[in-house]
């Protein structure tokens, strides 16, 4: 009997991780987006309802990243079905945890679901990508690719585009903590330097493969060692009030290293038990109220599932 209603939930993801600007990213249990699609008798797309975003996303589904997305989608395979789209934000906007792409995925999640189309992560991808760019002005996976395919991802290449599942620690926690500062990411990557010396590439190129290495090995002084950022974290820590406060709190709290997720404000620190993920999460909080802001930590383990279906 097929559905006419569908409830999902997609996951915030980190991306950049230190040194993998662009090319590395992984999916969080919390925070998330939940979509929820009805197929609708009228055979026109349309977003129904929006709540959780303050009233700052748009109902147009030209502009809309959920509807983009599904939009894509449905004339990729030529359907006509009408389906009344509802977005359920549970994460802060403009947060540098993927929010855009959680709706994005999501959405086409959902939409394979309830059409049953039977599509793989690979088929859904681009579609995601889609609703994405309607955000960003430009194809991004790093966070799209952890939220749709689950668990760690490298993004190799996109002329075609190439992810790359990577073996992470199973006992690997992440804290993320998020001030109360709004970063638009046209403004994070404006700053971005344009050209790059040599010695820092190579350096930035050393610490991503080690990292990776470090990973798949479960190996955390490495690790610990490689998640350093030369290039990127010394210009976008500026826009982030009291970034090397908060990361100083982190690292003496017992984190194995501490970096911006995407574009910032949020800042994810890596420990290898839930003991020292509170005890950072309580920590780093702490010196953002003394900045005189307001903040959400969330902790969570790598999450290797990616979207769900709730009802």
């Amino acid at each position: 009997m097929s559905r006419e209603s569908i409830k999902v939930f997609a996951p915030a993801s980190v991306s950049n991780v230190g040194p993998g600007f662009d090319i590395l990213g992984f999916a969080l249990f919390e925070p998330g987006d939940e979509i929820i699609l009805r197929k609708s008798l009228y055979g026109k797309l349309e977003i129904s309802s929006i709540t959780g975003d303050s009233g700052k996303l748009p109902y147009d589904i030209e502009k809309n990243t959920a509807s983009v997305a599904i939009k894509s989608l449905l004339n990729k395979h030529e359907i006509s079905q009408g389906i009344s789209i509802e977005v359920n934000k549970k994460m802060g906007l403009g947060s540098g945890l993927g929010s855009s792409a959680a709706s994005a995925v999501g959405a086409v999640f959902a939409a394979n679901e309830l059409l049953e189309l039977n599509l793989s992560v690979e088929e859904l991808l681009p579609h995601a990508l889609a609703g994405e760019f309607v955000a960003s002005k430009a194809i991004h996976a790093d966070n799209v690719a952890p939220s749709l395919y689950g668990g760690f991802v490298l993004i190799r290449g996109y002329d075609p585009i190439d992810i790359i599942k990577i073996k992470s620690p199973k006992n690997l926690y992440c804290t993320v903590i998020f001030p109360d500062i709004e970063i638009k990411t046209s403004e994070a990557r404006s700053i971005l330097p344009t050209e790059v010396s040599l010695k820092k590439v190579i350096s930035q190129t050393g610490n991503v493969a080690a990292l990776i290495y470090g990973l798949a090995t479960t190996d955390y002084s490495l690790i610990a060692r490689s998640l350093n950022d030369v290039i990127i974290e010394p210009v976008r820590a500026k826009l982030i009030t009291g970034y090397y406060e908060i990361k100083k709190a982190a690292m003496e709290a017992g984190a194995i290293g501490c970096n911006i997720s995407g574009s910032g404000p949020s800042m994810f620190a890596f420990s290898n038990s839930e003991e020292v993920a509170n005890k950072i999460a309580t920590e780093t909080k702490n010196v953002v109220k003394n900045l005189g802001l307001g903040s959400a930590a969330y902790i969570s383990k790598v999450n290797e599932v990616g979207p769900r279906i709730l009802d």
